[in-house]
């Protein structure tokens, strides 16, 4: 039986990192191969509980952030998701950068089709924020004319 350790007891004045914080701390995002290549098919994760810290004054920011995505060989393992999320909770950043960072880390891993990521962000001071980044990985034929275009030019 595991014990918590209570106010009077001398564990808690040790601080030490809880599991939960180290598997924060350790997050990544993990991808895992996409079960149906070449099909198109939406993707749609909610994490309701975002949090960080407003770069300016501190005070705690509250998000839900929404992704929607289209999956081309890798698919985003949700369990890393949550830790990776869960990481801005003690940072310092604004939401714009925080959404926009969001989508660079997950284009980065997954390498998705096409990625939106919303963050819509509590009311603080009677101002409601909601930010949307989105990208599209450009078509190989449109690649290709690009770069032949280059090569005449």
């Amino acid at each position: 039986m595991t014990h918590l350790p209570t106010q009077n007891s001398a564990v808690s004045d040790v601080p030490t990192m809880k599991y939960g914080e180290r598997a924060i701390a350790e997050g990544q995002l993990i991808t895992f191969p996409n079960p149906r290549i070449g099909r198109r098919y939406h993707i749609d994760i909610t994490l309701p509980e975002f949090t960080c810290k407003c770069p300016f004054s501190g005070y705690p920011d509250f998000a839900t952030i929404h992704i929607r995505y289209i999956p081309n060989e890798r698919v985003v393992e949700l369990k890393a998701i949550k830790l990776y999320i869960n990481s801005f909770r003690d940072r310092y950043i604004s939401h714009e950068e925080s959404v926009n960072q969001i989508l660079d880390d997950f284009v980065e891993a997954c390498d998705p089709l096409e990625v939106t990521i919303k963050g819509d962000f509590a009311p603080r001071g009677n101002v409601h924020t909601v930010i949307e980044v989105q990208h599209q990985k450009e078509e190989k034929q449109e690649k290709q004319k690009k770069q032949k275009k280059k090569g005449k030019n």
